[in-house]
């Protein structure tokens, strides 16, 4: 009886392991997902190799894969036109999953830089978005679908990335794109068919970050670079199953809660009994990247303050300067101040530290700073850091200078991987080096490689900024970088509506290198099937992230419902089309006036004229019979004429639909 009780617990195990499908989705593949309609859309997956993997969706379609030696499988299921709800049932022999409250519509994937992530919800207090309350609050869109694929880099592509399919709802609109979002709801209210919005964008980057390695070396870009990651990836590999040993904590979802009170084993750091004898020093101020390479997370920092007799017994503020991005700030051991939002990267910080706290003699400050995304770090000028009287602030004790540090916990992918304190695991851990956001190709692999089975009309495309200052190489890189993906995807020549980078005083207002990066995007349409937003009319001239998204988001629908609905409206302001020159004067003439060229407030600005010595100078300009003449007294043999070349060139030509100019130089 034994033996046979050890001989069928024995058999069931078998059978058991034999059976076991260990079946597993990628985050896209999921609830609420969004598939692009009238195509072949692609459902994988990872299974146990050999097992036999059966797709049915409740639209009568069919279809059956087997996992290969890698455990991966796929199958492509034909879609109808627009419409659902609909379910999806993937089953391996033992298991059984089923996908609900699916929808098929049109699919855009929305990528780039700052102004593409900019939430609906802007980043408060600098950086807002116009009617931001108004738009969240009818946010309830049920047909509008939205996936935010999480940040991550990687030195050769991933086949998943982290994020979730959303309802378009007030809960889960505020953290999405701001274009991205009113351009989804601009085609959904013209369409009237449901929309999907993949997000995948990553403040301050590059384009080259966004293009394969590949690609890059065709063009003959980055190929030293590109070289160096190939060589790293072993260490890269051994770095991140060394991270995989670490305590984790998901990031939590997006909101005002989001980064707040978070819990990284640490709460002994801030009192005077924790003991930094090994910690290393860094000179403060500065961005912690240039002590110790790339870097997103929390780092804590510890001073001793030796508080003059002067002081002693009295209210201090204690000062910071602005800290990149967040932090929480200790005064002998008690939490004087936070700020753990996101948005208040350029506030400066001042705390109020009551008298009691002082202690005679030495006193400890511990900030804890967190860093998401870019440079990050206790990083203003010298005299910003200071520990004062309340009441006499030009009595005080300098906080510049050394300041014992550790990292504490690495975001990456979507998750925190929190550090040993008591071990150095940071300092003591080889790490890839220059590996970062903007290392070209490694966003491509991290957050563009994880997308492509999954079927998409087309792009938009917010970036520029980081490029300014090397327009001829854009020039190259960023057709390139559409070729790329258009290829990666499979999909020939798919929709790509990109924005032109909005005026912004860079090296100075009145510096030029932005002109000259905006001619490199305009480059980009000798591409089939792409298509550009002009935003010069709807800036701040001193704000990189300009309020006017919805602006922004719905003239690239303009473009798609022109170009690819069959919605005819105008979508494109004067484009410089020639010239000619009538004694000191050159006469220019334009394409798409629509119903007749206007003057904002009936005044053209931004014009300069040069002779042959290629010296612009300020010219008038003014509109006759819808064409545009242009001269100065200070040249008078005029050869060329350019418009709103100015890093700070806010628009003045218009058409009478009330889209501008874009900017030009003639040739």
């Amino acid at each position: 009886m034994k033996f046979t009780s050890l001989f069928l617990i024995s058999f069931l195990t078998l059978v058991s392991c034999q059976t076991n499908s260990h079946l597993k989705l990628p985050s896209l593949i999921s609830d609420n997902m969004l598939l692009q309609q009238k195509t072949n859309a692609k459902i994988w997956g990872k299974a146990s190799p050999g097992r036999k993997i059966n797709v049915s969706a409740s639209w009568n379609s069919n279809g059956q894969a087997v996992a290969g030696k890698d455990g991966k499988w796929s199958v492509s299921l034909p879609t109808p036109e627009a419409g659902g709800p609909y379910t999806i049932s993937i089953s391996g022999k033992d298991t059984t999953i089923l996908i609900k409250n699916v929808l098929i519509g049109e699919v855009w994937f929305c990528s780039g830089q700052s102004n593409m992530e900019m939430p609906v919800a802007g980043w408060p207090p600098a950086d807002t978005i116009m009617h931001s309350k108004e738009t969240i609050a009818s946010a309830s869109i049920p047909e509008i679908r939205l996936f935010n694929v999480q940040k991550v880099i990687s030195g050769q592509p991933l086949d998943e990335c982290t994020g979730k399919w959303e309802v378009s709802t007030p809960e889960t609109v505020p953290q999405f794109s701001a274009t991205g979002y009113f351009f989804g709801k601009k085609l959904h209210a013209e369409l009237n068919i449901p929309i999907g919005l993949i997000e995948s964008a990553w403040g301050g980057t590059p384009s080259e970050s966004w293009t394969s390695s590949g690609s890059l070396e065709k063009a003959g870009e980055f190929v030293s670079e590109i070289k160096a990651i190939r060589e790293s990836i072993p260490l890269q590999a051994q770095y991140q199953t060394w991270l995989n040993t670490l305590k984790q904590l998901d990031l939590k979802q997006a909101g005002k809660d989001q980064w707040k009170n978070l819990n990284f084993n640490d709460e002994n750091v801030p009192t005077a009994e924790y003991n930094d004898s090994k910690w290393p020093v860094m000179v403060l101020p500065t961005q912690f990247e240039s002590v110790i390479g790339e870097f997103d997370g929390a780092v804590w920092f510890r001073k001793i303050v030796d508080i003059p007799q002067n002081m002693e017994g009295k209210d201090l503020i204690l000062s910071l300067g602005p800290i990149d991005d967040m932090d929480r700030t200790y005064f002998n051991g008690k939490l004087v101040g936070s700020n753990e939002e996101s948005g208040f990267w350029q506030a400066e910080r001042n705390y109020e530290i009551s008298a009691t706290l002082l202690k005679p003699g030495a006193n400890l400050i511990s900030v804890r700073v967190l860093d998401t995304q870019g440079n990050g770090g206790i990083y203003g000028s010298t005299e910003k850091m200071k520990l004062s009287l309340k009441n006499d602030p030009k009595t005080f004790v300098p906080l510049k200078g050394d300041w014992k540090y550790q990292p504490v916990a690495e975001l990456t992918g979507g998750k925190f991987y929190i550090y040993d304190l008591s071990k150095n695991e940071f300092l003591a851990q080889k790490r890839p080096v220059n590996l970062g956001p903007g290392t070209p190709s490694v966003l491509f692999n991290g957050m563009v490689s994880p997308v492509l089975p999954y079927q998409i009309k087309g792009a938009i495309w917010y970036q520029g900024e980081a490029n300014v200052g090397r327009a001829e190489q854009y020039s190259k890189i960023f057709p390139a970088m559409i070729q790329d993906w258009r290829e990666a995807w499979g999909i020939k020549d798919f929709p790509f509506y990109f924005v032109q980078i909005a005026p912004f005083v860079y090296a100075g207002a009145d510096s030029t290198e932005s002109g000259f990066l905006r001619e490199a995007q305009e480059s980009a349409l000798k591409l089939a099937k792409t298509g550009m937003a002009v935003t010069l009319d709807i800036a701040v001239v001193n704000n990189i992230h300009p309020p006017f998204k919805t602006e922004v988001g719905e003239r690239l629908a303009l473009l798609a419902l022109n170009n690819d609905y069959g919605k005819k409206s105008p979508f494109v302001g004067p484009v410089y089309k020639s010239m000619s020159l009538a004694g000191s004067t050159i006469k220019l003439v334009f394409d798409n006036v629509g119903d007749g060229l206007v003057a904002k407030n009936n005044k053209l600005n931004e014009f300069e004229i040069a002779g042959k010595d290629g010296h612009y100078k300020k010219a008038d300009a003014k509109i006759v019979n819808n064409e545009v003449l242009v001269s100065s007294p200070a040249v008078k043999v005029p050869v060329s004429v350019r418009y709103c070349w100015r890093n700070g060139a806010v628009a003045s030509l218009f058409n009478k639909e009330g889209l501008p100019a874009w900017q030009f130089r003639t040739k």
